[in-house]
């Protein structure tokens, strides 16, 4: 006769959420315009042309209304790139903590 293993449980593994440091803001997606880049509605008032990178294009998909980490090409600047896309429970984690406030989720909303 075969022994059957017994199931092994797995803990869940938490990931650290990233979040905006120096030359990075928390923005979210207003509109596609076209050719892998994105109009986006940053938190510090400003809209901004964000792109997508090759190693997020086809992995990632990015629709209006969701979230997104951006990395500012320049300081100052009105460009950037994609860095990471939050998930529903990574936003609501984020406006918990003060990060995000409720405010900006409900304009970006009544953006769309």
């Amino acid at each position: 006769m075969v022994k059957k293993k017994e199931p092994v449980e797995e803990k869940p593994v938490e990931i650290p959420l990233p979040n905006p440091e120096e030359a990075t803001i928390i923005c979210g997606v207003i509109r596609h315009l076209g050719g892998d880049y994105l109009l986006v509605k940053c938190l510090d008032g400003y809209d901004r042309k964000a792109r997508i990178p090759g190693k997020l294009r086809k992995k990632v998909w990015i629709m209006e209304g969701d979230f997104v980490l951006i990395g500012l090409w320049a300081p100052g600047s009105d460009k950037g790139d994609i860095i990471h896309k939050y998930s529903r429970s990574e936003v609501n984690k984020l406006v918990e903590q003060g990060v995000i406030p409720k405010e900006f989720i409900d304009a970006i909303s009544g953006a769309i």
